[in-house]
């Protein structure tokens, strides 16, 4: 089972989300918790604009917006979600991320464009959702095996990542275990003991996220609807094509293609 099989295109701007840099390696920062979806939620609801990371590390640790019962649970918490998803308003990543946010118009719309953010900003996510859960979601409702991550995990250990080989067996059953825990969270599996995949609607934000991406790694059109992180959302080939004619007859964007000729814009800032 090869840990990357489809990467992403050469990057310009390689910092801009380790998902689309070839060279960045995996990191185990889920071996301790889940993917904390729904503190990430309750952080962000109610707000009108992006905060800097001091502004949100307030509301977490000296506000406990979050309700943890310690300082050092809400330090703790603050820590691990500043990893997991920038909180900064001042990295384009997460600024891109925060406009779609606003703009998402259903739980469903909004769990996918978190998913997204996490997976741009976390290579062994985003290789797993290229490489592994891609087919399960291409093939859904289908069984999602904790081994069959730690298989994806030690496979790649072997060939493209040897910083995992620091990895003990506890570190790498746990990020199995929260990665599953994660993709149910943001509506992409659901059960508990056993869970099945479930396959991506389509919704505006979640797309507009990714092509906001790509443009902050100075991709052009064309190379944005051939990319293959589109398989995040179990999209390839014509079928990214199709769905941004779709998202265009909904107004969630502006598509057209004619020849070699590609017309993409995707409204806010860009």
């Amino acid at each position: 089972m090869g840990t990357s099989n489809h990467t992403v295109i050469e990057v310009r701007e390689t910092h801009v989300a380790p998902a689309l840099d070839p060279l960045a390696p995996y990191a185990s920062r889920l071996s301790a918790r889940s993917a904390l979806y729904t503190d990430l939620q309750l952080l962000l609801d109610d707000r009108q604009e992006a905060l800097p990371p001091e502004g949100y590390r307030k509301l977490v640790v000296d506000e406990n917006c979050l309700a943890r019962s310690s300082n050092s649970a809400r330090r703790k918490l603050w820590e691990e979600l500043r990893k997991r998803y920038l909180l900064d308003r001042d990295h384009p990543l997460f600024l891109a991320f925060w406009q779609e946010w606003r703009r998402c118009k259903s739980e469903p719309e909004r769990g996918l464009t978190a998913y997204l953010l996490l997976a741009l900003n976390d290579r062994l996510v985003a290789d797993l959702g290229f490489n592994w859960l891609y087919g399960h979601l291409r093939k859904a409702p289908e069984d999602l095996r904790v081994d069959d991550v730690r298989i994806f995990i030690r496979h790649a250990a072997e060939t493209d990542h040897p910083e995992i080989q620091t990895w003990t067996e506890d570190t790498r059953l746990h990020v199995a275990q929260h990665y599953m825990a994660s993709i149910r969270d943001f509506g992409l599996a659901q059960g508990k003991v056993r869970k099945t995949s479930i396959r991506p609607a389509l919704y505006g934000a979640p797309i507009r996220l990714l092509i906001r991406a790509l443009r902050l790694a100075r991709m052009g059109d064309f190379e944005i609807v051939t990319a293959a992180v589109f398989r995040l959302l179990a999209l390839e080939g014509t079928e990214v094509i199709d769905a941004l004619g779709e998202l265009n007859r909904q107004g969630e964007l502006r598509f057209r293609i004619q020849a070699d000729v590609i017309e993409l814009e995707i409204g806010g800032t860009e």
